[in-house]
């Protein structure tokens, strides 16, 4: 069995287990990652951020009274560090506005695995090609939109902690989740498309 985040972070924090710290990194890094690279779009840029990020949380680790506290929410915590992160940048490439501190089955149908056998050659193409439309697609939400389903699909987060995290209502978190889900689904099925993979190019 593997030891709990918060188990590995006490041995960091009080041993400095370094392998207890690299397992956390590990752990976390794809959904973290994929959260800031949503965000940034540009996997250099992303780079830079993730590890940003875990300059910050090791150096709140290392003061043992920083901002984490164990009660099981390690990744949240990390989460919060990467949007700062991510938010200080876009900020200052005036790409973001100052944004305040549906239904989950339907969100799932834009994110489902593929079978294990192997694609045709033709199909992985076409799911290339569905996969750059719907990046673009993404890219059109508003902020607020856009973030909610980055930190849900990307990062794993519930609702109630993408609340916590954005500083909104459970009822807004989800409001945001369903109509950015609507408009997707609107931009994927119409001539909108054509319009937005233009303005891209």
């Amino acid at each position: 069995m593997h030891p709990a985040d918060e188990v590995l972070v006490s041995r960091y924090v009080e041993s400095g287990d370094q392998a207890a710290f690299h397992t956390l990194v590990n752990r976390h890094q794809e959904r973290v990652f994929g959260y800031l690279l949503g965000m940034v779009r540009n996997r250099e840029v992303a780079n830079d951020l993730f590890q940003d990020t875990y300059l910050r949380v090791i150096s709140a680790l290392s003061k043992q009274r920083g901002s984490y506290t164990t009660q099981g929410k390690f990744l949240a915590w990390v989460m919060r560090i990467a949007r700062n992160a991510a938010l200080d940048h876009l900020r200052a490439r005036k790409k973001w506005q100052d944004v305040p501190g549906s239904n989950e089955d339907d969100a799932t149908s834009y994110w489902e695995r593929l079978p294990d056998h192997e694609p045709a050659a033709d199909f992985k193409m076409h799911l290339s090609q569905q996969a750059d439309v719907l990046k673009v697609c993404i890219d059109a939400l508003s902020n607020e939109q856009k973030e909610v389903l980055l930190l849900r699909h990307e990062a794993d987060l519930t609702f109630r902690e993408i609340a916590d995290l954005t500083g909104c209502s459970i009822n807004t978190a989800l409001g945001r989740m369903r109509y950015a889900l609507i408009n997707l689904r609107r931009m994927m099925s119409t001539e909108e498309i054509k319009d937005l993979t233009e303005v891209g190019e």
